[in-house]
Parts: C-alpha cells; structure tokens; sequence
C-alpha cells in the first residue's frame, strides 16, 4: 500500500488554529465531506465514538484519528496540519499539530491495519515531520508526504 491509494491532495489541510479536539474533528469532517463526498456528520459521529474509546493522539505532536464505515469500500485518509498545537489528550500529553484520520470499510480489517502501520510508519520519520511542520502550502504539505512514502517503498 502507498499513500496514493489512500490520499488526495483535495483532502490535505493547513489551519492556523483550532478552538479545541471537537472542533478539528468537526473540520476533519467537513474536509472529509469536501474530498470524498461522505457525509459530515456521519464521519464526525464516528470520530468522536473512536476518541471515546481512548485517544488516537499517538505522540510526538502527532494524532491519528480512525473510524469504520459500512459506505465505504476501501481506505480513505485526511490530512491536516495546525499552525498552532491543540491539546489532544495524547498520551505523551502534547499538543498535537499533525493529525492523519484514516476512513475505513467497515469489513475490511487487513486494509485498515495496513493503512495505520503505513501512517504511523510516515509519520514517525522526524525529517518528514520537521519538513510538514515547516511548510503551510498545502500542496507541499501533500508532495512531502507522497515523496517519503515512495522512499520508504524503494
């Protein structure tokens, strides 16, 4: 899996801010809406039921929010970058300022899984995350993201 078969520059965000968690998940879902057509508040229900279950805020300023619908028929990803961090209730209690939400199949699990591994894979490099955090262009922001995934597959 590559991160081109689950990632469209359409769905790549830059935010100076965010007010709090419930509101970037509710922009996560309106960008969700905007890229892919999927109902906003379906997505932000489904977001929100996952965070209830624990965090998705990974560490290091990272976060990566995930849910499952029965719509879907393969993975799709956001991305979104904040200017400024948010207090995500991550579990090394920092602020978050790069957050990958996958959307899955509800019936597709080994997708899922591999989907996760690649973003957490991605976003562990601290060059890749160091170029995202210096970047606000959102272009750029998806280039670097595409690029390291196609060097990590070489």
């Amino acid at each position: 899996m590559i991160l081109t078969e689950i990632l469209v520059v359409d769905a790549v965000h830059y935010a100076q801010s965010e007010s709090s968690k419930k509101r970037l998940l509710q922009r996560i879902s309106e960008q969700a809406q905007n890229a892919y057509g999927i109902d906003s508040a379906m997505v932000f229900a489904a977001l929100n039921a996952r965070e209830s279950l624990g965090t998705t805020g990974v560490g290091r300023g990272v976060a990566i929010p995930h849910a499952r619908f029965e719509e879907l028929d393969h993975v799709i990803g956001l991305f979104t970058r904040l200017e400024k961090p948010l207090d995500y209730g991550s579990m090394d209690h920092q602020p978050v300022d790069l957050i990958f939400t996958l959307l899955a199949p509800q019936k597709e699990g080994a997708e899922h899984l591999k989907a996760l591994a690649l973003v957490s894979r991605t976003l562990r490099n601290e060059n890749v995350c160091a170029k995202l955090r210096s970047n606000q262009n959102e272009q750029t922001i998806f280039s670097i993201l595409i690029e390291s995934n196609e060097s990590q597959a070489a």
